[in-house]
């Protein structure tokens, strides 16, 4: 099991076409810091039907989209 299922479940259950998400709001759905492990396990995410679109290290966000 990936250690972002939790997230990638967050994501699907909620339904939306679309997320904007903090590091802070994605380390407290996860129960950890997010770590570099993220850029190669965010291919799991197509599996649930979204893709990450943009990773923003300066902002410190990331955003989501079905499909």
């Amino acid at each position: 099991m990936s250690k972002y299922k939790v997230l990638w479940e967050y994501i699907k259950g909620n339904d939306k076409d679309e997320y904007k998400l903090s590091y802070e709001s994605l380390e407290n759905i996860l129960g950890f810091k997010l770590d570099h492990s993220f850029l190669i396990y965010k291919k799991e995410l197509n599996e649930y039907g979204y893709k990450v679109k943009k990773i923003s290290m300066k902002e410190k966000y990331i955003i989501v989209k079905r499909g």
